[in-house]
């Protein structure tokens, strides 16, 4: 398995054999789509239940849309960080880049045992706050590294602006 790595214009690309690259960025996908998996299991049983009796914002979308948006969001966010593992963790901005991710990634997990699972809808705002701010810094990461991969974390970031105004306004409408 041959490995070529160059540096033009800031920009950083790797090559290697196509059926390594297929299962390395499915196992990303994997990874990121567990997440998921791991907060739709306290999400689904609030739903019916605490959930339900919120007072929620006008703007709050109907519940059907979080699982198939989520869904195409961590396969994005899986080829993303795939995109930029691959070019090396020798390299120190290639593997500070996905260590934050992963730790990006462990707060994502948290978020629905915080709000739906723990039912503290405060806490769960700082933690989304801190989410996004990490959230920018992968972005301007990833974006120095390779530019697709930053591209990629934009609606990610997109629906991450949304939920953290939502989460806001369920903190506020259910003191």
């Amino acid at each position: 398995m041959k490995h070529h790595f160059a540096k033009k214009r800031g920009i950083y690309k790797i090559s290697r054999s196509s059926s390594t690259s297929f299962f390395s960025v499915i196992g990303w996908i994997v990874v990121c789509e567990l997440v998921g998996i791991v907060g739709s299991i306290f999400t689904v049983q609030s739903i019916p239940t605490w959930y339900q009796t919120l007072v929620k914002p006008v703007f709050s979308p109907p519940n059907w849309l979080f699982g198939p948006v989520w869904t195409v969001l961590y396969a994005l966010m899986g080829i993303a960080v795939y995109r930029i593992w691959r070019l090396g963790m020798k390299k120190d901005q290639v593997r500070h880049a996905v260590i934050l991710f992963i730790m990006h990634l462990a707060l994502n997990a948290i978020w629905s045992p915080i709000f739906f699972g723990a039912q503290q809808i405060p806490l769960a705002f700082v933690t989304i706050a801190i989410m996004w701010l990490t959230l920018i810094t992968i972005i301007f990461r990833f974006e120095k590294l390779d530019k697709v991969s930053a591209l990629f974390l934009v609606p990610y970031l997109g629906w991450i602006s949304f939920a953290m105004v939502l989460n806001y306004n369920f903190w506020i409408l259910n003191p």
